[in-house]
């Protein structure tokens, strides 16, 4: 009898153990006083399509993918889609107010929101498991009125090498373990470098390559800067470049024997040699509001600029003339005056959608010629298998294939509602999956051609 009562009492300490340490990881992931993220299935084929070793290799580990060009290199993905659109395989709630798209990496996705007045950078695994959920400073507090209801975070977290690295719309910059979610290192951008807030906060995705990470505070001490990804350290700073903060992300690739950073600011497009941040050239380019939201168009020896709100858009030749860089301007024009949604290039034509110009547009790179224009549109664009994803701020998502031929849609759905605001997060291919960020949720589509 003694030996039974035993056995019994052994079986329920074990059971409260296990039950308190589920507990402890539960509570450890969801942090504190936060609601933790919910992943909801919504197929059954979610674990068989999971296992596919092509989704856990797949990676698009910064905003607009490994080249910054916004194309990802899949193929074998569907080229239509049925009239109710791709099959949601599983969604993600509880993200919280904002706007931030999703890196993939090492079998991780990492996104970011504002909850509570806090913001937090989130990774999952690719079944839409929270891994970890960490804070990254305050919640950006809205200071002028035309700002009003855009709250929440703007920045994709940035993988590279095991590491995030994740900036708030607070200028908090932050580098975490990928694994685990530790803080590394961190620095307040306003305070390191004598920087103003942004009217729609810091907007801008940090870009790391070697051992360097690039980042503009456009502060009195640093308007674009090099930090040593490990530490945080200061490499250099330039402080050269005309203007004030921009809400776009840089992208960086060789020209002229330099590896260029090219990036813009209130009033203005620059280049610098990511080496040293020597002013390599810079040019003129603004609206009458001063914001410049869209990430440079490199192609050889070309670069697309353009912004909304009446800003159009300008193709600028750069010229090597000896140790410096000169431009000169190819074509101008107000059409596909992009706001922040993104351009294309492919084959020789330029794809993406205008703001007061409104629509779908593709134009010729090397002329500007307006190829076609779709309905009055206005939204974020992404590339795959010769395919354009077009999801439009107002929630409709379209397949249209990449040509200067014809505008013609190949499915179209509504993306279900995630919360308050326009959906402006850039859309994601990867791994045979479409990612679509609405506010508080995260949508996934399977679209492999099985």
């Amino acid at each position: 009898m003694m030996k039974r009562y035993i056995s019994i009492s052994i079986l329920f300490l074990g059971v409260c153990a296990i039950f308190l340490s589920c507990q402890s990881n539960a509570q450890s992931a969801q942090g504190e006083n936060n609601q933790t993220p919910e992943a909801i299935p919504v197929t059954e084929s979610q674990n068989e399509i999971s296992s596919n070793t092509a989704l856990t290799d797949a990676e698009w580990p910064t905003f607009h993918g490994v080249d910054y060009q916004n194309k990802s290199q899949e193929t074998g993905l569907l080229k239509s889609w049925p009239e109710e659109g791709p099959e949601l395989i599983w969604e993600i709630s509880g993200l919280g107010e904002g706007y931030a798209s999703v890196s993939i990496a090492d079998g991780m996705l990492f996104t970011s929101g504002s909850l509570n007045d806090q913001s937090f950078v989130f990774a999952y695994d690719l079944d839409g498991n929270l891994i970890w959920k960490k804070p990254n400073g305050s919640a950006w507090d809205v200071e002028v009125s035309w700002a009003a209801g855009y709250d929440g975070s703007r920045c994709t977290p940035t993988y590279n090498e095991g590491i995030v690295y994740h900036l708030s719309e607070a200028s908090r910059l932050a580098a975490y373990n990928a694994q685990n979610g530790n803080e590394i290192w961190a620095r307040n951008l306003m305070n390191d470098f004598d920087a103003d807030m942004p009217d729609y906060g810091f907007s801008e995705s940090v870009r790391v390559e070697g051992e360097k990470l690039f980042v503009r505070p456009a502060g009195r001490k640093g308007v674009q800067v090099c930090l040593d990804k490990m530490t945080g350290e200061t490499i250099w700073v330039n402080n050269e470049i005309s203007g004030t903060n921009a809400y776009n992300s840089a992208v960086l690739y060789d020209f002229a024997g330099y590896r260029q950073l090219v990036s813009c600011s209130s009033d203005s497009y620059y280049g610098l040699d990511s080496e040293t941040g020597e002013l390599l050239w810079e040019t003129n380019f603004a609206n009458i509001y001063e914001v410049n939201a869209t990430d440079p168009v490199f192609v050889d020896d070309y670069v697309l600029m353009t912004n909304g709100l009446g800003g159009g858009s300008e193709l600028i030749r750069l010229i090597p003339n000896g140790s410096q860089i000169t431009t000169e301007t190819v074509w101008e024009t107000d059409l596909m005056d992009n706001y922040h949604g993104g351009v294309i290039y492919h084959e020789g034509y330029l794809y993406g959608s205008g703001d007061r110009s409104r629509g779908w547009f593709c134009l010729d790179l090397l002329t500007g010629e307006q190829m076609w224009k779709s309905s009055p549109r206005m939204g974020s664009i992404t590339f795959a298998d010769g395919m354009l994803y077009l999801y439009d701020e107002k929630g409709t998502m379209s397949l249209v294939e990449a040509t200067p031929e014809k505008f013609e849609k190949s499915g179209e759905f509504e993306v279900p509602d995630g919360g308050e605001g326009p959906n402006w997060a850039h859309p994601v291919v990867c791994g045979g999956r479409l990612y679509l960020r609405h506010a508080d949720r995260l949508f996934v589509y399977d679209i492999q051609n099985h």
